[in-house]
């Protein structure tokens, strides 16, 4: 308003649009929600920036959502427990990280549990898959409104790994699941979880020889200044779960409240979309910085199927939830 006047009217219209806007305050939002993740310009990223955009539209003002990549909030578990007792009213991780609060979140980690991300993409999103993999931590503090696909888990080191027996003798982070221990176990590298604020210090330092991440992480956080080549196996997919906190919903009016989870849960096939091409946009970006992309032959990759087929099993079987759990994911996936 300000500007339209002063280009009409000059100075004295200027004052009277100050007048005007002193008059009518903004209103001030009556609930505040935070959303806090460890990465950024990413599909989680992405994530949070709609659902900023829609609870604001659709509120009307009553909710305003601040977001705070690059864990500027604290650790993956600190914005866990952050999320749990109300302290952050929405938190997105790799469902890797949640696997100490309900096993059943390692399974995602199984390699070869999905053919593509298109796959995984299709499976988290079949109605009944869909719905138990929401209320997996429902009775942790935690309701699952958004799975979707971060990426494939690509494999980086400073002494590239261009074969698998490259692996051997290698110290790489995980995030901490069965799956990964067994997996890195199988293939002859050593298993170190770790915090992702970590891992380029651990790098640098010699504390590890690498890491498994999705591209974005390589891109966004300048893993090209440590090495230019990033091993693609497509073996596992990183999935992605987003959280709101049940303290924090619990003190929403009932329509904000169905409001909030609705508009988590109905982005999902917009994020499926996305995700894929920010996959897309990753790697030609890591190529354009002198980044390459190791691909294993058809040999080396059935190799590799053949040395990890055994982990669903094997870290599966002594707990007969997530040996159920794994067995209804696996049933999902060869339907689609």
């Amino acid at each position: 308003m300000v500007r339209q006047f002063n280009s009409f009217l000059g100075p004295l219209a200027a004052g009277l649009g100050l007048t005007l806007a002193a008059a009518s305050p903004l209103q001030a939002a009556e609930f505040t929600m935070k959303f806090g993740f460890g990465t950024a310009n990413d599909i989680q990223h992405f994530w949070a920036n709609t659902y900023k955009e829609e609870v604001e539209k659709r509120s009307g003002g009553r909710i305003e959502v601040k977001i705070f990549p690059r864990a500027q909030l604290g650790t993956g578990p600190s914005m866990t427990q952050a999320t749990q007792t109300g302290s952050l009213e929405a938190y997105t991780s790799p469902t890797d990280f949640f696997a100490g609060i309900d096993p059943r979140f390692g399974v995602f980690a199984i390699p070869f549990m999905f053919n593509g991300q298109e796959h995984a993409s299709r499976v988290i999103n079949d109605p009944e898959m869909n719905k138990e993999i929401l209320a997996l931590a429902r009775d942790k503090g935690l309701r699952g409104v958004s799975v979707y696909t971060f990426s494939p888990s690509h494999y980086f080191a400073r002494t590239p790994i261009r074969t698998l027996d490259d692996f051997k003798g290698k110290k790489l982070r995980v995030n901490a699941t069965p799956a990964e221990r067994e997996r890195m176990r199988l293939l002859g590298a050593s298993a170190v979880p770790m915090d992702l604020a970590e891992v380029i210090p651990g790098i640098r330092q010699g504390t590890i020889d690498g890491t498994m991440s999705g591209t974005a992480v390589y891109v966004n956080f300048k893993f090209i200044d440590l090495g230019k080549v990033i091993t693609q196996t497509n073996d596992t997919m990183i999935v992605s779960i987003g959280f709101l906190s049940n303290v924090w919903l619990e003190k929403l009016p009932p329509d904000l409240r169905r409001m909030v989870i609705e508009v988590g849960e109905k982005m999902q096939p917009r994020l499926a979309t996305r995700a894929k091409a920010i996959e897309d946009d990753m790697i030609g970006r890591w190529k354009s910085a002198g980044g390459q992309i190791v691909q294993y032959s058809r040999p080396e990759l059935d190799r590799l199927r053949k040395t990890v087929e055994s982990v669903g099993e094997t870290v599966t079987k002594d707990n007969p939830a997530v040996h159920a759990f794994y067995r209804r994911m696996k049933a999902v996936g060869e339907k689609y």
